[in-house]
């Protein structure tokens, strides 16, 4: 006759046994104030997942006091679900709230084949493509490790690695590094401290404006409804501009111009030249255009002594100031207008220009060595 074998009993789940750190048998919950804030605005959430407001409410009832019986029939649960949550808090704190990580399905693909779905897409495309797609990778794969891999299997193993060749971003080497701040200062401080007495000026040009008019007219917004506008439309030849803007002022002087070269900047100058006071300094400010820097317009500076250049450093024309009254032009004016006429885009220019000095102020920049910007 074989031994009968004793039942286990577990202390908890005796009727009079309470287990050191709880209360009536339930594991005692505390919270400081962060966490309790952290936890109702889970709660209380319309976009968190549902789990993660069951498990919340959990810990906050219980935290109150609440018994694992009465927050089971108040949130309509098992009684071990909040046993399980109520007791991995207290544990782990938040983190115990969290699902843990599980095996999973064993891979279809070993590492041989992600290593070289990698080294695809970190390496040149197949002549003559210029970026990857996850269907050219795909092939590559087949043709190195010969495994069979459909293009959206290659889409899911590239977005658990962050890897997106299909993605490019630009970026610039920077010429003249050696005085880049330097220059940058110098037009900065010029900004901010300019000479008594002196005219400080941003000049540049905007060229190829297009006159451009829709097939058909736009649609006004409504409620829900953005402004409509027609995709196609007729174009009506180009204007270009050069203008100077007065930084100590903001008033901004332009002019219609038929050529971008350097007789026709030099002709400008001339102009700006005889309008200026005899005697008072001129400080400009230049990018490094073609026809800024071509020797016809130095040879003009150097027979004009009253007159000294800021240059800004090559790839940052955006310390030029005059290029915030051009974006402020190209929102406004510009990108959403309607021009049946090049004439009537020159008009439209120039009223916005009459209209922009009439109430027209400096701007106020900051430099502490981070970027310039407008304030």
């Amino acid at each position: 006759m074989s031994a009968q074998v004793r039942p286990q009993i577990r202390l908890s789940r005796l009727p009079n046994y309470v287990e050191p750190g709880t209360v009536g048998g339930a594991v005692v919950v505390e919270l400081d104030s962060a966490i309790r804030e952290r936890l109702i605005c889970t709660a209380v959430s319309v976009k968190a997942q549902v789990r993660a407001v069951l498990r919340a409410r959990i810990v906050l009832a219980a935290a109150d006091g609440d018994s694992n019986g009465a927050i089971a029939r108040d949130l309509d649960v098992h009684v071990n679900t909040v046993r399980k949550w109520r007791g991995r808090f207290a544990a782990r704190g938040l983190d115990g709230l969290k699902d843990t990580a599980r095996a999973g399905r064993p891979r279809t693909y070993d590492a041989q084949v992600r290593v070289a779905i990698v080294a695809a897409a970190t390496s040149a495309p197949p002549h003559p493509e210029a970026t990857w797609t996850h269907r050219t990778i795909a092939a590559k794969v087949a043709d190195t490790v010969f495994a069979s891999i459909s293009s959206s299997q290659v889409g899911r193993i590239l977005a658990d690695l962050d890897l997106k060749p299909h993605r490019v971003l630009g970026w610039l080497t920077r010429r003249d590094t050696p005085d880049f701040w330097i220059r940058a200062a110098d037009i900065c401080d010029l900004y901010r401290n300019p000479p008594q007495g002196a005219v400080v000026l941003s000049v540049d040009e905007k060229t190829a404006i297009a006159a451009r008019s829709r097939r058909h007219p736009g649609r006004p917004a409504a409620p829900g409804r953005p402004v409509r506008e027609e995709f196609e439309y007729r174009r009506h030849g180009t204007a270009s501009m050069v203008a100077a803007l007065d930084v100590t002022t903001g008033e901004v002087l332009t002019e219609i111009i038929a050529r971008n070269d350097a007789a026709t900047f030099t002709a400008f100058l001339d102009r700006l030249d005889a309008v200026i006071a005899p005697g008072r300094e001129i400080h400009v400010v230049l990018d490094n255009g073609s026809s800024h820097t071509a020797k016809h317009t130095k040879k003009w500076l150097a027979g004009h002594p009253r007159w000294t250049v800021h240059w800004t450093p090559p790839h940052a024309s955006w310390l030029n100031q005059v290029e915030l009254f051009f974006s402020a032009l190209t929102r406004r004016v510009l990108r959403h207008g309607d021009f049946p006429s090049r004439e009537d885009l020159i008009d439209k220019l120039d009223t916005y220009v009459i209209g922009h000095n009439t109430t027209a102020k400096p701007y106020r920049w900051t430099y502490d060595g981070s970027p310039l910007k407008a304030t």
